[in-house]
């Protein structure tokens, strides 16, 4: 499974799909986003739980549990009854990423999570500093191969996907970059302006306004097709680096053994939201495609995400202390 083919799957529903799974919450659902207020995966959370609580009849509440590369807020959906009542938007490095960089986590993905639906994708954008003689991915990287280390990458933190999707370029181009990580996007973005720094690559909502302002240079974008923020922009493969396409995803998790019903009624709940002109409108306005899968479906990418940053994180030699 891919992105396209879980966003296309909304023109190929069968008509018994539509049909209303026999559960219905009795009280407040949680949707807990183990990262702050204000961030994109919180943005997209809280416009998906105002659908998702017309559609279920009960409010759907965001609580943000913040903390340890949101391992906070993921355990304590984890260890919550599996009633149907607490949700995870969960995210490419914590589902995807983590596993794999931590010798040790609070709970285990595949045991202790149940995948509901995937909710949004947000493909990445790779630019540069202004002062960065390149105009082109081929050109960066020509300069890169000329300059072995010399430019210096930023990241939103080690382990984190922005951190992780770079490694993932360097290696497709067979490049040497330096990493300087950062806590948090907003610090990176400062220094790429600054030209302190060369090469970020980063979710496309939070780069659009400084590229759209000329204060950085946008080579290539990660997805399988141009985006429509960006139509003048390559595609990765477009500019001649297939291997390095990477998109930003959420996805909403249910405690492990929440009943089969329950995960259906969520996961129809999640697609209703996210066939609405409304919804995609918004999503899609704070940088998100939206999205929606069958829970299979979502098991089977979150298994595919897994090898693939697995192997990045192994290749990259990727640590965190």
């Amino acid at each position: 499974m891919n992105r396209r083919t879980l966003l296309a799957s909304a023109l190929l529903l069968p008509a018994a799909a539509a049909a209303q799974p026999a559960w219905a919450p009795a009280r407040p659902v949680r949707l807990v986003v183990p990262f702050a207020a204000g961030g994109s995966t919180d943005v997209a959370a809280r416009i998906l739980a105002e659908r998702m609580g017309e559609t279920l009849g009960q409010p759907v509440v965001v609580e943000n549990r913040t903390g340890s590369a949101g391992f906070i807020g993921a355990e304590n959906v984890a260890r919550s009854a599996p009633d149907g009542h607490s949700l995870l938007m969960g995210a490419t490095g914590l589902l995807a990423i983590a596993p794999h960089l931590y010798a040790t986590m609070p709970f285990n993905v595949e045991r202790d999570l149940a995948p509901v639906s995937m909710a949004f994708a947000s493909d990445l954008v790779i630019s540069v500093a202004n002062n960065v003689p390149a105009r082109t991915l081929p050109e960066l990287i020509a300069l890169a191969k000329a300059q072995p280390g010399a430019l210096n990458y930023a990241s939103s933190g080690a382990g984190t996907t922005t951190h992780v999707a770079t490694e993932l370029f360097r290696l497709a181009a067979g490049i040497e970059l330096t990493h300087v990580p950062y806590r948090g996007s907003s610090q990176a973005m400062n220094d790429l302006m600054a030209g302190n720094v060369q090469v970020l690559v980063d979710q496309i909502a939070g780069s659009i306004g400084q590229i759209r302002d000329g204060r950085i240079r946008a080579l290539a974008v990660t997805g399988t097709a141009r985006h429509a923020l960006l139509p003048d922009v390559p595609t990765v493969a477009e500019a001649g680096l297939p291997g390095a396409q990477a998109t930003s995803w959420g996805a909403v998790m249910a405690p492990a053994g929440t009943p089969a019903p329950a995960v259906a009624r969520l996961a129809a709940a999640v697609r209703e939201a996210m066939t609405q002109p409304a919804v995609r409108s918004r999503m899609s306005a704070a940088g998100a495609d939206p999205a929606f899968s069958t829970p299979e479906e979502l098991a089977a990418f979150i298994r595919a995400e897994n090898q693939k940053w697995g192997r990045v994180v192994r290749d990259g030699r990727i640590t965190v202390s």
